[in-house]
């Protein structure tokens, strides 16, 4: 045994690096696709008025990176999950297997999941389930003096989430973290909330606060973590206020791995530990487990047993329950089918292995430095689900305006390469009140990599195709709008076209 190589190879960083590029998996199926021209893009393009969310998906024959949302890849194991399903109406054995698996996942601060009133609620996805929380809780604030609006403080709401917020007459407020706004920032934990915001819009008006929403990662705030001390010091503020703290918590693990590998005093904790932790800070979480469930749908609202949401609003899981009922099916399947409910179970159980959670950062990560590379601005440090362009840099010294909206038209472009990424930022989070556009604190172009789809060579062809449009961005047109201006969520139904 040559045990000199063995030592040199185990002290060189070379060597580290090389091991981390081995993908912990193996493909099991593959799916061909069918060829498509130039042509054939250009004509769904103009079809879909440049809009990538109706740009036809069998047209996309590089890189789909418009979401992370239900594209993973699903395991073997998943799949032989599948074939378990119990399909029965009322109280079906998947239901119980999934509030174990909870408790696994999330830590026994969630085990009391048996509780008189019912405090973990299936839907089909996670949007459902923030409407769900947000509508009933609208219904169950007592109303305020006219003029005056309830307050929902989060390091980020993503768009569906704060258009749920608003949709129920209360206001979504963004704190995004001042190192988020500082491109030279090398800070890690961009996704942080401004506890010094926080701080003192409780003071001013924390009556009018229901509860803070902490996302992990922060989607809006370039998919950038949140830190334990941040987790940690927005749960002392909540819990001095008397306010409940809930998370929005699709991408959990993925930050718990991010606090392992880069907060002082994680480095030898398990991600699993870490999980725990974060989530016995938090009263209530809701959850797209269409991200880190690993699964292709569903969503989950639970509550804490003996939390402070519970104990302020005593009549919510009634409510909730009711509603439930109403709108999704029976409590204990929630819009899923039993399927679905075994396939999300393996996904919990998944998602938190070290050696998935390394690959697949390790995988974004190196996506971005090869677009950081080429030039092309980016957010940085990297986060774990995407990566994200900064418009504005990308078009800095441009005959560009904000209200060409230049994501929009490089979102279009890269259509005709066969990528598909998303504008998030003056058009998605913007709104135009029938006299001027109001645009928000971020501008990105988002590409999400979906789980286990992709392998290094595709996401490298993303890289150069962008680069290559970064080196002639004074020729990439702006766009008119032709239809959808004033509309709510209207980056998921706006019509463009390219400007002359």
């Amino acid at each position: 045994m040559p045990n000199k190589v063995i030592e040199l190879l185990k002290t060189d960083p070379e060597f580290a690096r090389f091991e981390s590029f081995k993908r912990p998996y193996r493909n099991a199926s593959v799916r061909f696709r069918k060829p498509i021209t130039l042509e054939d893009r250009l004509e769904a393009l103009n079809a879909a008025h440049l809009n990538v969310f109706l740009f036809r998906a069998d047209y996309v024959d590089g890189c789909d990176l418009l979401s992370d949302s239900g594209t993973s890849a699903m395991t073997a194991e998943q799949w032989a999950q599948l074939m378990l399903g119990d399909e029965s109406y009322g109280s079906n054995e998947g239901f119980f297997a999934f509030k174990e698996q909870v408790t696994t996942t999330f830590g026994s601060s969630w085990a009391n999941l048996e509780a008189r009133h019912p405090n973990l609620f299936l839907f089909h996805q996670g949007r459902a389930a923030e409407n769900a929380l947000f509508s009933i809780l609208a219904r169950t604030l007592p109303p305020l003096e006219k003029g005056q609006r309830y307050i929902i403080p989060s390091n980020g709401h993503f768009d569906t989430t704060e258009a749920n917020i608003i949709a129920n007459g209360i206001e979504a407020r963004n704190l995004f973290c001042p190192e988020l706004r500082d491109r030279a920032s090398k800070f890690r934990f961009k996704g942080n909330m401004d506890l010094a915001l926080l701080e003192e819009l409780i003071e001013t008006e924390g009556e009018r606060i229901p509860l803070i929403y902490l996302t992990i990662t922060n989607n809006t705030g370039g998919g950038e973590p949140v830190s334990m001390e941040n987790i940690r010091k927005v749960r002392e503020l909540s819990l001095a206020a008397g306010i409940p703290l809930f998370l929005d918590a699709c991408r959990f693990a993925e930050n718990a791995w991010f606090i392992r590998h880069d907060e002082v005093g994680y480095q030898d904790v398990p991600i699993t530990a870490i999980v725990h932790e974060m989530f016995r800070y938090a009263d209530g979480f809701t959850i797209s487990l269409k991200k880190d469930g690993l699964s292709n749908m569903g969503g989950a609202l639970v509550l804490k047993e003996g939390g402070l949401f519970v104990g302020r609003y005593p009549g919510f899981s009634d409510r909730l329950t009711d509603y439930q009922i109403l709108v999704e099916g029976h409590p204990t399947y929630g819009g899923l089918t039993g399927r679905d409910l075994k396939g999300l179970i393996e996904g919990l159980a998944t998602v938190v292995r070290e050696d998935y959670l390394t690959h697949r950062i390790g995988q974004v990560q190196r996506f971005g430095h090869e677009l950081h590379r080429r030039g092309v601005p980016v957010v940085m440090p990297v986060g774990g689900s995407a990566v994200y362009i900064r418009v504005n840099s990308f078009f800095e010294g441009t005959r560009h305006r904000p209200e060409d909206f230049p994501g929009v038209a490089l979102t279009a472009l890269l259509l005709l390469f066969g990528h598909r990424l998303c504008e998030l930022g003056h058009f998605a989070f913007g709104r135009h009140d029938g006299e001027q556009e109001h645009l928000p604190a971020v501008n990105f172009v988002r590409a999400a990599v979906p789980r286990l789809v992709y392998e290094d060579m595709d996401l490298a062809h993303v890289a150069e195709t962008v680069a290559r449009l970064h080196s002639v961005r004074d020729a990439i047109p702006g766009v008119d709008v032709n239809h959808g201006r004033d509309l709510t969520l209207r980056h998921f139904k706006a019509h463009f076209s390219f400007k002359a």
